[in-house]
C-alpha cells in the first residue's frame, strides 16, 4: 500500500508543470502559452506581459487556433459537446460556464461540482485516458493537457474528432491567458474575460499587498519533491511576497531536493499539498525554522498544482499566511472578494501547528492538469502502477 501511495503521489507532482528537458518530445517548443495563432473573425490574443494586462476577445466562429502539435486546429461552430483530458482545463470550462457544454472529464475532475453527472473517461490505471470512452461521448471539442502524447491526440483525431492541444502554462500569466483562450475556443469570451480580469484584479491586489515587504524563505514539498524556477508553483511562492528555496538551490522544474539542501536553504515557511499533507520525518526537516516555529500550510492540491483559475486561492492564502497585516491593509481598499480562512489542522510533525489555508474542502481526487509524465513511468515501472492503492 506504501510504495503504490507513493507512486501515485510521485506521479500526481510531477504531472503538475512539466520539467525542462523532459516535455520536449510532447511537440514544439512550448512558450508560455499557445496564442501564437488564432485566425478569425475573433481578436487575436496576445502573449500575456505578467499578470497586468487585460484583454477582451471577441467570439466569432469559425475559428483556427494553432496548437501545441504544430496543428491548425480548425473550430467552425460554438462546441456544444466537450471533452476535457485535464482536470485543470476542466476547472476552467466551470470558471468560465462552459460546464454544461462539457460531456466528458477524467476522474481527477470529480472535486467539481456535477462533475459526476459527466462521463468519466478515464482508462485504467491512475492517470490513463480511454480513446474508446472520448470518441463515444461524440465531442465536438476535445481539450487535451500538454503532456497527453501526440500518438494519443493523432489517434482522436484520426477518429474523425477535434482536438486542440494545449501548450505547457508556466507562469501564473500563462494560465490567466489560458482562460481567455478556453472562453474563444468555447464561445464563451464574455465570462472567460469576467474570470481572467478578476484573476489579474487579485493578483495586483498581492502585489500590492507585498510590494517593499521582506520575503520569507519558503519551501513547498510533496513525498521529498519540490518545486523550483519555471513552474506556476514557484511564482505562487514568489507572487505571494516568498523567496523560493527551491530555485534559490538552483532547481528547474519538478525534482527531488536533497536533505542537505533543505538544511543550507533553512526555510522559514514549509508549504505543503492536502495530497500529501504531511512534513518529511527526518532531522533535515526538524530542524528548519519553519518546523521549529510551526510555520507549515497544507494548501489544497486542486488548487496547487493545477494550472487554471482556482491558482489565485494558494497565491491569496500564501500572501495573507507571509504578511497578515499588509494582506489585510491591501484588502480593506480592494473590492471585497471571498478570501480564504485559516483553520487548525492536526500537526504534520511533532512540535509543529500545522494551518490548513483555504475555503473549500481538500479531496484526494486531485491530480495535476498536465497528466503523467512518460518517463517517470518507465522508471518506476508497469507493475507498482497496476497496484491500487488501500
Amino acid at each position: 500500500m506504501r510504495t503504490s501511495t507513493v507512486v501515485v503521489a510521485v506521479l500526481v507532482l510531477l504531472a503538475g508543470v512539466v520539467p525542462a528537458g523532459i516535455a520536449g518530445a510532447a511537440g514544439p517548443a512550448a512558450s508560455d502559452l499557445d496564442a501564437r495563432a488564432v485566425q478569425s473573425s475573433a481578436d487575436t490574443p496576445g502573449e500575456l506581459d505578467g499578470v497586468t494586462t487585460t484583454q477582451q476577445t471577441t467570439c466569432a466562429f469559425p475559428v483556427t487556433v494553432t496548437d501545441a502539435t504544430g496543428t491548425q486546429v480548425r473550430i467552425d461552430d460554438r462546441p456544444e459537446r466537450i471533452v476535457s483530458l485535464s482536470p485543470s482545463a476542466a476547472q476552467t470550462l466551470w470558471a468560465i460556464e462552459a460546464e454544461s457544454q462539457v460531456v466528458g472529464v477524467t476522474q481527477f475532475a470529480a472535486y467539481l461540482d456535477g462533475a459526476e453527472a459527466k462521463t468519466n473517461i478515464s482508462g485504467a490505471g491512475q492517470t490513463a485516458i480511454s480513446t474508446e470512452k472520448v470518441v463515444g461521448t461524440t465531442p465536438d471539442l476535445v481539450l487535451a493537457p500538454n503532456v497527453v502524447p501526440d500518438e494519443t491526440v493523432q489517434a482522436l483525431r484520426d477518429s474523425g474528432l477535434t482536438v486542440y492541444k494545449a501548450e505547457f502554462a508556466g507562469t501564473l500569466g500563462a494560465v490567466v491567458e489560458k482562460t481567455r483562450l478556453y472562453g474563444q475556443l468555447t464561445g464563451n469570451c464574455e465570462s472567460a474575460d469576467a474570470t481572467a480580469d478578476r484573476m489579474e484584479s487579485e493578483l495586483a491586489t498581492v502585489a500590492a499587498a507585498t510590494e517593499g515587504e521582506d520575503r520569507p524563505r519558503v519551501l513547498y514539498t510533496f513525498f521529498g519533491f519540490t518545486a523550483g524556477e519555471g513552474t506556476f508553483v514557484d511564482e505562487i511562492i514568489t507572487t505571494a511576497g516568498g523567496t523560493n528555496v527551491a530555485s534559490e538551490a538552483n532547481i528547474t522544474g519538478y525534482k527531488q531536493i536533497s536533505p542537505e539542501t533543505v538544511v543550507a536553504q533553512d526555510p522559514e515557511w514549509i508549504v505543503l499539498n492536502s495530497d500529501g499533507p504531511q512534513v518529511p520525518q527526518n532531522d533535515a526537516y526538524n530542524s528548519t525554522t519553519a518546523v521549529q516555529e510551526g510555520n507549515v500550510l497544507v494548501l489544497n492540491g486542486n488548487y496547487l498544482s493545477q494550472p487554471a483559475p482556482r491558482v489565485i486561492q494558494p497565491v491569496r492564502a500564501l500572501a495573507k499566511a507571509l504578511h497578515p497585516e499588509a494582506y489585510a491593509q491591501a484588502n480593506a481598499t480592494a473590492t471585497p472578494t471571498a478570501t480564504p480562512t485559516a483553520s487548525p489542522t492536526p500537526t504534520a510533525t511533532p512540535g509543529t501547528t500545522t494551518q490548513a489555508v483555504d475555503d473549500t474542502p481538500a479531496t484526494t481526487t486531485s491530480v495535476p492538469g498536465f497528466g503523467v509524465l512518460v518517463a517517470l513511468v518507465s522508471m518506476l515501472g508497469a507493475g507498482l502502477l497496476a497496484r491500487r492503492a488501500s
